[in-house]
């Protein structure tokens, strides 16, 4: 039942070795959160997984390798959110989300009812669908954050790639974000975000910690060991500790003496 695969994979940004040597297994149908400091190669490791860099080592995509996938049939199974994406400002919003219809389009076919229907359900989810027929342009940071997901839900891909998707968003619409990702995951989708917010990170199934390009630690959102993992990656700096039911990442800070 697994999802993503990686072996030995390696990763560079220009000369630069990124991601080195990373050895992962993505459950499927769970959410997987990856966190770790500034530089970690966080982002670099999830291009990698969508397949939008250069790499060497092994990626498989249910068991396939990704190399060897079809794009068209790639784009249908995994849909991919980066970080600062955009569309061109005059698109509405509408359009906007039916670019992740594509993979199921035939060339230059119009959009079918099954498209039209999912484009829906994606604003209605994501609520923009009163935006519809508004442009980008004419949108808020956080506004158009959740249009650019909605064109990824839109994909029903089985595999959802999303680096920083809370990026813009206010807590309340963060909150809505985390619900939908319990209703996806509910329904069979893997989810695999890149996330600075920590507490919110602590609230997926498992836990990819990463350092220096390295996995230093994968395992349940609520293992202790997850847990002292995650406080070491940032230098104790943090302390992961429960709170009304729910794991939260608190600054452990270090007071001089008054």
């Amino acid at each position: 039942m697994t999802a993503l695969q990686t072996t030995q994979l390696r990763a560079s940004l220009g000369r630069t070795p990124v991601l080195h040597g990373i050895d992962l297994v993505l459950p499927r149908g769970r959410w997987t959160s990856i966190v770790g400091p500034n530089g970690a190669g966080k982002s670099t490791l999830l291009k990698a997984l969508a397949g939008l860099l250069p790499h060497t080592g092994g990626i498989a995509l249910f068991g396939r390798p990704l190399a060897q996938m079809p794009a068209r049939e790639r784009a249908r199974q995994l849909a991919w959110l980066g970080q600062n994406e955009g569309s061109p400002e005059d698109l509405t919003v509408f359009d906007v989300a039916m670019l992740g219809r594509l993979p199921h389009q035939p060339w230059l076919a119009a959009p079918s009812a099954a498209d039209h229907a999912a484009v829906a359900q994606a604003l209605r989810d994501t609520q923009a669908w009163e935006w519809r027929e508004r442009t980008l342009g004419q949108l808020s940071g956080g506004e158009r954050q959740r249009v650019l997901l909605a064109r990824v839900l839109a994909v029903q891909a089985q595999v959802l790639l999303m680096d920083e998707p809370l990026a813009n968003l206010d807590p309340p619409h963060q909150a809505d974000w985390m619900e939908l990702v319990y209703r996806l995951v509910a329904a069979g989708t893997t989810v695999v975000s890149v996330l600075h917010e920590i507490s919110v990170a602590l609230h997926a199934d498992d836990l990819v910690v990463m350092a220096a390009g390295r996995v230093t630690h994968q395992g349940a959102c609520d293992a202790p060991t997850t847990h002292r993992a995650l406080e070491a990656v940032f230098d104790d700096r943090i302390r992961v500790q429960r709170i009304h039911d729910q794991w939260v990442a608190l600054p452990n800070l270090i007071l001089s003496p008054s």
